[in-house]
C-alpha cells in the first residue's frame, strides 16, 4: 500500500500579532502546526454551517422516536 501526501509550500504576509496569538491559542510549537490547526478548525466550522443550511432547507422529521431509540440501544 502506498500513501501519497501532497504538501504546498506557501509564502504569506501575515500580521506578527495574529501569528503569535494563533500559536498561543493552539499551543503549537511551530507556525506551520498552528496555521494547520486553525485552517482545519475553520474548515470544520464551515462544513457544519453548510450542513446546518441543508438541514434547514430539508429538516429531518421524526414522528416516532421509539423505534430509533430501540435500534440505538441494541448496538
Amino acid at each position: 500500500m502506498y500513501l501519497i501526501v501532497y504538501r504546498m509550500k506557501v509564502t504569506a504576509i501575515i500580521d506578527d500579532d495574529l501569528v503569535r496569538n494563533v500559536k498561543a491559542y493552539t499551543q503549537s510549537s511551530t507556525v506551520t502546526e498552528a496555521i494547520t490547526i486553525v485552517l482545519k478548525d475553520w474548515l470544520d466550522t464551515y462544513n457544519i454551517k453548510e450542513l446546518n443550511k441543508k438541514i434547514i432547507r430539508n429538516p429531518v422529521i421524526i414522528k416516532n422516536g421509539q423505534k430509533i431509540r430501540e435500534i440505538n440501544r441494541s448496538i
